[in-house]
């Protein structure tokens, strides 16, 4: 894992003559070991040869994400994930609630946020949804997923990396 990439290497070159533009193609699946795709095929874990890596290309776009890069390097085949869209993370020690992912979306698009921007954009009329709010972002700085720039209500809240 990278910080603005996940690679995936398998040890060995592309065999039978495929080259790395064969895999984003319908292209015949010749297995090293029929007998162990077999099984696999049997079990339900592929549903048919020679169509893996068009799943991943295929549930990459679906989910938004650029298509995976394949590439061989000496020794070794490596498929590349690079990031799309920004996902706020689910679950962090702890399950985060449907507001806290909401504020992580919001400044990881708009960036820099004072405390009364953010309550304004998830509309926090009441004193106990303004307190919250505050809460949450406090629990989101502990889990190091925002950081603040400056103090008081000039402090600015942000994603970092962002």
């Amino acid at each position: 894992m990278y910080d603005d990439r996940l690679e995936v290497t398998s040890a060995g070159s592309l065999h039978f003559g495929l080259s790395p533009e064969d895999l984003y193609r319908e292209h015949e699946s010749m297995p090293w070991n029929p007998y162990i795709a077999n099984v696999f095929y049997r079990r339900g874990v592929i549903e048919q040869w020679g169509r893996g890596t068009l799943k991943i290309v295929e549930l990459a776009e679906q989910a938004g994400l650029p298509r995976p890069e394949i590439v061989e390097i000496p020794g070794a085949v490596v498929v590349r994930f690079r990031p799309g869209r920004y996902e706020p993370p689910r679950r962090v020690g702890h399950d985060l609630s449907a507001r806290q992912q909401e504020i992580l979306r919001l400044l990881n698009v708009a960036g820099g946020q004072s405390l009364s921007q953010i309550r304004g954009f998830l509309t926090a009329t009441t004193e106990t949804e303004k307190r919250r709010v505050k809460e949450d972002l406090r629990l989101l700085k502990e889990l190091q997923l925002v950081g603040t720039t400056g103090r008081g209500r000039g402090a600015k809240w942000f994603v970092p990396g962002t």
